[in-house]
């Protein structure tokens, strides 16, 4: 077969809408809520928990920029998440805190305890305290087991649960190409939508955490007044947030009920000045961030000659950030200049060596621009910093392909085909490993 019917076969925009993929089984059983003590539906262990969240956090990191570059920031909100840990009603759970390089405003927790805050909403915090309220926030959805509990229900109802890896990165279809699986504003299908109660019990949990820890619950109502003026004032910046966190004045006047009667006179740490020497780096590029903010909301209306305007604005700022250099890839990309767009995610690459999602760019910029070679460099880049990524997978198998290396894409196709069984991209597959006589 030749290279030009080979990648013929897989779009540009095809190739550019594959993301991660695969499914979990999980087991049955009934459990004691660790929070309420009470008996409760629970068909996801503790163990499975943490193996849910082993398998699928790495990829939402990575989808999410990777973690600051700062090791002191990562050093310090970690600090703090550890005491709120110690204080929760898990404390045996495998914790690990990081603040990840997105641009968007928004925390989240896998059901292992793995949490994360971003870039975006850092800059949006005012004091330790603050920054306690929305750590333990999602502790509270941790030691509650919200996750296990929704994954439960719709195990009861469907009877089999498959969760994907991809990302929702935006409202607009027509943007999935540029997102699914290559960073921006999402999270996992593990991430999404609290209920309202969840939100309630979690914001309970956080202020109990964070007082036991010896902060002030001023934070969670410092954070609560600061989320919902920012909701109606910047709503783009906190769409995701609130997508899978919603917020309601009901939650702020719970705050400060609880702050005013159960904790009415416990006065504790506000650490103002604490906090802002240890974001220091991120507050340096405040005004690159916010260039990347609009460029992306840019993207989000297909304004692609605006979006790169103020990339470019951010790159002068800052002009070796790793999402600037990314995010200036893809607004290139969209723009059908691949060449262009593979400078900047090279660049991105020398930045950041050790995360994954540069060399994916890359990786498909190279097979775009026929660079099949340099393309299985990369893929197989990627999946040493970050395996467990099908479609990886498949990229190799294609770029095999477009080689001619049978043999090579038939081994690919068919570690595809374990984790993907339907879909245009697993009939590909397969069609390839009949036609070649791998497959009846």
């Amino acid at each position: 077969m030749s290279k030009k019917k080979a990648t013929k076969d897989i779009s540009r925009r095809q190739a550019l809408k594959l993301i991660a993929g695969g499914t979990l089984g999980v087991l049955t059983g009934c459990a004691v809520n660790p929070v309420t003590g009470e008996q409760q539906l629970m068909l996801v262990s503790k163990q499975e928990e943490i193996q849910l969240d082993k398998q699928n956090s790495p990829h939402q990191f990575s989808a999410d920029y990777g973690p600051v570059q700062d090791s002191e920031i990562n050093q310090y909100v970690t600090q703090v998440g550890q005491s709120l840990a110690a204080t929760s009603h898990r404390p045996d759970m495998p914790y690990n805190f990081r603040c990840v390089n997105a641009n968007y405003v928004n925390a989240y927790a896998f059901p292992g305890g793995s949490i994360a805050c971003t870039r975006g909403i850092m800059l949006k915090l005012e004091n330790e305290a603050e920054l306690a309220a929305l750590i333990g926030h999602e502790i509270g959805h941790v030691n509650a087991r919200h996750t296990a509990a929704r994954m439960s229900s719709s195990m009861a109802t469907q009877g089999v649960l498959a969760i994907g890896v991809g990302v929702l990165a935006t409202q607009s279809s027509e943007l999935v190409p540029l997102a699914a699986g290559l960073g921006g504003i999402g999270a996992s299908l593990l991430l999404a939508n609290y209920s309202r109660a969840d939100e309630r019990q979690a914001d309970s949990l956080g202020m109990s955490y964070m007082n036991k820890a010896g902060y002030d619950t001023e934070g969670m109502v410092g954070l609560m007044d600061e989320l919902n003026k920012l909701h109606k004032t910047e709503p783009s910046f906190v769409q995701q947030m609130f997508a899978s966190h919603p917020m309601s004045k009901e939650r702020y006047d719970d705050a400060v009920k609880k702050r005013n009667t159960t904790y009415a006179g416990k006065h504790g740490k506000i650490l103002r000045e604490r906090y802002m020497d240890n974001i220091a780096s991120i507050r340096k590029i405040q005004p690159a961030i916010e260039e990347m903010q609009k460029g992306e909301e840019s993207m989000s209306k297909r304004a692609f000659v605006s979006a790169e305007e103020h990339f470019s604005k951010a790159l002068k700022i800052a002009p070796n950030d790793y999402v600037g250099l990314l995010l200036m890839s893809k607004c290139q990309m969209a723009q059908n200049k691949n060449r262009e767009a593979l400078q900047f995610a090279e660049h991105a690459k020398n930045v950041y060596p050790a995360e994954a999602q540069a060399l994916q760019i890359a990786g498909i910029l190279n097979f775009e621009t026929k660079q099949y070679k340099q393309a299985l460099v990369d893929f197989n880049g990627y999946d040493k910093r970050l395996p467990g990524n099908s479609m990886i997978t498949f990229f190799k198998g294609i770029s095999y392909e477009a080689l001619g290396n049978r043999r090579m894409a038939a081994s690919e196709y068919y570690k595809f085909l374990q984790n993907n069984r339907e879909g245009k991209y697993a009939k590909h597959a397969y069609g390839r490993l009949s036609s070649w006589g791998y497959a009846q």
